[in-house]
This record gives structure tokens, C-alpha cells and sequence, in this order.
């Protein structure tokens, strides 16, 4: 009852569709979902590419992702874990290895670490910098923290934004999901 997900289905269905055009997986691409919660984006991921691994800040949560991909069958071609993404540093990116692309859905806090990490792996150059994703899709509820965080892509990490939006989540009241797309 604690786990976060959408509760507006028709709109979820409208995001995870918006969100998997815009991220464009390849069959042969490996997929990174963070803050991935139950799965919600990372199993419908894994039915376009090789493999996708999601990460989650929360046990519950992870072991929830790991049984709906288990349930839809999917469970070969997705990897979970569980980490702190508000404390990653760009050696825990590193220590990941190298995706194709990736799909950043964080709370309302935004994901600034992430973004810092990537910043300073680009910075480095070199082997450190091509393990940046060609691709990023950020969903974000709070457009402050998206802003921020758009910030540090593009002026620290060498993204460009590529496209952005809206989904109207709740109709008749402020809240809205943001969509932006950055690419290197």
C-alpha cells in the first residue's frame, strides 16, 4: 500500500507510450530505468531491447519490479537493484557499465546526483565519457527539479535538449508530468 505508482491509468498508458517513442530502443540496445518503482516504464522498456536494468532506492519496491517482471515473463531480459540515486556518485555510474539509453523518473527531489555524476564523467573524457547513454528520457512530476537538473546535462554533461513536454496528468489542477529528451 506504501508503493508509489500512477493512479491515473489512461494517463500512465498515454506516458509509458510517449516515453518509449521518445527514447527510440534499439533490439540490440541495454536500457537503464532509474528510479524504476515497480517497474512501470522498465518492463514495457524490455519489450523493445535486449535488456534493461532498473534501480530503485527502495527494497520493497525493487522486489515488487523483480515479481511483475517474473509474472510478465520478462524476468530474462531485466536486472534489478536497489541503490541510493540521491547519493550516486559518477564511480557508481561508472561501476554500472554502458547503456544505450536511459530512462530517469525520479520523485518530486529531481535526480541531481545522477545529473552531477554524469556531469563529472564527462568532464573526465575519455573511457569515463563513453559510458554516457546517447539518449536520455527524463519524466519528471516537479518542473523545478527538472529545470535543475536540465541544467547540469546540458551545460556540465554535453547534452542537448532534443525535445520536451507535457502530459496533463490530473486534468483541472497544476499537476503535470514533464517529458524532456537529451542527446550526445
Amino acid at each position: 500500500p506504501t508503493d508509489f505508482t500512477q493512479v491515473n491509468h489512461q494517463i500512465n498508458r498515454v506516458l509509458m507510450s510517449r516515453a518509449l517513442k521518445l527514447l527510440d530502443a534499439q533490439p540490440s540496445d541495454r536500457l537503464l530505468d532509474l528510479f524504476c518503482g515497480i517497474g512501470n516504464f522498465t518492463l514495457p522498456m524490455a519489450t523493445r531491447a535486449r535488456e534493461v536494468m532498473g534501480i530503485e532506492g527502495s527494497e520493497a519496491l525493487t522486489t515488487r519490479a523483480l515479481a511483475n517482471a517474473q509474472h510478465n515473463g520478462l524476468d530474462a531480459k531485466t536486472t534489478f537493484a536497489c541503490r541510493n540515486l540521491f547519493e550516486v556518485s559518477a564511480d557508481d555510474i561508472a561501476a554500472l557499465g554502458k547503456f544505450d539509453r536511459w530512462l530517469i523518473d525520479p520523485p518530486r527531489e529531481g535526480a541531481l546526483a545522477v545529473s552531477k555524476a554524469l556531469a563529472e564523467l564527462s568532464q573526465r573524457g575519455g573511457e569515463a565519457a563513453d559510458l554516457l547513454p546517447k539518449r536520455i528520457v527524463y519524466v519528471s512530476c516537479n518542473p523545478a527539479t527538472l529545470a535543475r537538473d536540465a541544467g547540469l546535462l546540458v551545460h556540465e554533461a554535453g547534452y542537448r535538449l532534443a525535445g520536451a513536454g507535457v502530459v496533463n496528468t490530473f486534468p483541472h489542477t497544476s499537476h503535470v508530468e514533464s517529458m524532456a529528451v537529451f542527446e550526445r
